[in-house]
This record gives structure tokens, C-alpha cells and sequence, in this order.
């Protein structure tokens, strides 16, 4: 969901980021996960994992996450101004259901969301690599 939303509702929509160093960050993040991942499927489907695609799904990511997520953040950090500006995707009061929504507000409650849910998810990430590498290893000496 974080891609969707970044895609559309971040880069799509707020055409001055479009051109930041930030996009090809996650872009090239998100790509290079993207192809190790469909391609660790692939073969998984197929009964014929090769180490170096396991080792590839179980190690890259500790490098493509922090830069997917950097370029994620810096990014909807760059939008935040024309948001603003714009009055983007807000609605305010009053209206005829009552109800407001402010777009910037709600990027900045995603940025921050980012801080106990990244380390979560990476902490995960290390623990099913030290699990699914370790196990790997065990495997090949007792062969």
C-alpha cells in the first residue's frame, strides 16, 4: 500500500517533487527488491532455488531498505511545502458533512509512522535472515 501511495498520491500529484533525487532513490530501491523478490518466487515455484537469489532475497534488503525508506521520506518531506500551498487533497469546514481533512497534517502523521514501524519490520527482516542463512549453512555442511 505504501507503494501505491507514494506513487499516486505523493509523486503523481505533487509534480514539483517528481524530478527529486529522492524518487530514483526508492525507485531504484523498490526495482531492485522487485526483481530479487519475483525472481526468489520464480524459482522457489519451480524447485530450484539457486543460494545466491536466497542469499540476494535475505541480505540486499539491508542495504535497498533504509534507502527505499530515505528516499520515501525525503520526498514526501520535499511535497509537504506545495501541499500546503495548493491545499492539496484537504477539505476543511465547514461542508456539508461536517468533516475535515487536512493532507498535510496527514503526510506528516506518515512520516512519523515510520518511526517505530521501520524498525519493526527491519528487525524482522534480520531475524528471517539470520534464520533462513543460518539454516542454509547448517544444510550444506551436513552434506
Amino acid at each position: 500500500m505504501s507503494r501505491v501511495f507514494l506513487t499516486w498520491a505523493v509523486t503523481h500529484s505533487v509534480k514539483e517533487v517528481q524530478n527529486e533525487d529522492s524518487v530514483l532513490l526508492f525507485v531504484v530501491a523498490w526495482t531492485i527488491t522487485e526483481i530479487i523478490r519475483y525472481s526468489f518466487y520464480t524459482f522457489s515455484l519451480l524447485n530450484h532455488l539457486p543460494y545466491l537469489i536466497k542469499w540476494a532475497r535475505y541480505t540486499l534488503f539491508i542495504v535497498l531498505y533504509p534507502m527505499g525508506v530515505s528516499g520515501e521520506l525525503l520526498t514526501i518531506y520535499a511535497a509537504l511545502p506545495f501541499v500546503r500551498q495548493a491545499g492539496l487533497y484537504s477539505i476543511s469546514l465547514p461542508n456539508k458533512y461536517n468533516f475535515s481533512f487536512d493532507y498535510y497534517t496527514f503526510l506528516i502523521l506518515v512520516m512519523i509512522s515510520y518511526i517505530p514501524i521501520f524498525p519493526q519490520l527491519y528487525f524482522h527482516m534480520l531475524h528471517q535472515r539470520r534464520k533462513v542463512l543460518s539454516h542454509t549453512e547448517e544444510h550444506k555442511k551436513s552434506e
